[in-house]
């Protein structure tokens, strides 16, 4: 699972992204509590469709890989630097 986000992030943004571990829940169809360990990937991208359609893909490949139902996938505006 770790690999993937490195992997499949990397080559699209060059310019850095940052892999956390976490630890995810959701309540299933059946109502019972699910947990597993996830990763988190943080990406700052400019704004526009390129970076959304970049990141749709990432999406796309760990939810294959990894054989998951459902990405989470938030995006928003955002001001940054570093010092």
């Amino acid at each position: 699972m770790g690999h993937v986000p490195r992997r499949y992030g990397a080559p699209r943004f060059p310019d850095g992204l940052t892999v956390l571990d976490a630890r995810g829940q959701w309540r299933a169809s059946e109502g019972q509590t699910k947990r597993e360990r996830t990763k988190v990937l943080v990406i700052l991208a400019p704004p526009g469709e390129d970076g959304l359609h970049l990141i749709g893909e990432i999406s796309a490949e760990y939810k294959r890989r990894i054989s998951q139902q459902s990405i989470l996938q938030v995006v928003y505006d955002t001001c940054v630097t570093f010092a």
